[in-house]
């Protein structure tokens, strides 16, 4: 027996279908509603929490902030002003770390500069002095191949223009500290009135040399460099001066040491302005 369908009526699959999108849009609206719910109430809440804690920094209030306080703690404004109490702290913490940080940073740099540039300040300049007697004494055997008569009366002890940073003076000697490649340098001054007789109408003429020499461990000096001048002053003029600067970069080794010698010691003048010797370190 056949079932008969009401004509013009909707099939079951179609009823199945309604049914889901009505229910999809039911779903959706309440949803919707639900947002627009909880949204107006956070809005609400948010407005009210933020005027409450604008109102709790704006209102005076002296009281002592005490932690054991439970009625205190619950309240709204005292939980902002303790927060903001407790970022405010920790900020200053961290700035008064790295604050201390930098100072110890610094502290601890300047000495271990200063170690650095210490060594490297090594000079020395030694100026002539007035004490012509015991300039040029006599030499004993072992200077007898340095040319010329050991300079021995520099002075040394900071008067003028004297000093002596890491070296020391012995016997008109500079002795070296440090090895490296030094820059020494010295010069001389000659000044003397010539004689009143004349050897045909011409005044005699004098050679002027200086020396720098080196004592290492080899057993005779080391001649480092040499400058000679000769006079020959107008037959008008009452007293011949001259000098002679010389200077040069050597290496030098611990325990070296350096000294001038001239010619004619008797004609040098040791004015402190015009004669000196002296060394500093280059590398």
């Amino acid at each position: 027996m056949a079932v008969m369908q009401t004509p013009g009526g909707p099939s079951p699959g179609q009823t199945c279908v309604l049914i889901l999108i009505f229910t999809v849009l039911l779903q959706a609206l309440c949803v919707a509603l639900t947002y627009v719910y909880f949204t107006n109430e956070l809005k609400q809440m948010q407005d009210k929490y933020s005027k409450s804690g604008i109102a709790c920094f704006l209102k005076e209030d002296d009281s002592f902030w005490d932690p054991t306080d439970d009625e205190r703690m619950l309240s709204p404004c005292w939980q902002v002003k303790w927060q903001l109490r407790q970022f405010v702290r920790k900020m200053i913490l961290r700035t008064y770390e790295e604050t201390i940080s930098t100072v110890s940073e610094k502290q601890q740099g300047i000495p271990h500069l200063e170690r650095e540039k210490g060594p490297q300040r090594v000079a020395a300049h030694i100026t002539g002095t007035s004490r012509k007697r015991s300039t040029f004494p006599s030499l004993s055997s072992k200077y007898e191949k340095a040319l010329g008569q050991k300079i021995n009366s520099w002075e040394s002890s900071r008067k003028g223009h004297s000093f002596l940073n890491n070296f020391h003076l012995r016997n008109g000697e500079l002795v070296i500290h440090q090895t490296g490649f030094y820059y020494i340098y010295s010069q001389t001054y000659f000044r003397f009135q010539e004689p009143e007789e004349i050897e045909g109408n011409r005044k005699k003429n004098r050679q002027m040399i200086q020396y720098i020499y080196k004592w290492t461990s080899y057993p005779d000096p080391i001649l480092l460099m040499k400058s000679a001048r000769n006079s020959c002053w107008s037959k008008d003029s009452e007293y011949g001066l001259y000098s002679i600067y010389q200077g040069g970069i050597f290496e030098l080794k611990e325990d070296d040491r350096i000294f001038v010698s001239v010619t004619n010691e008797q004609l040098i003048d040791m004015d402190q302005e015009a004669s000196f010797f002296g060394a500093f370190l280059i590398g």
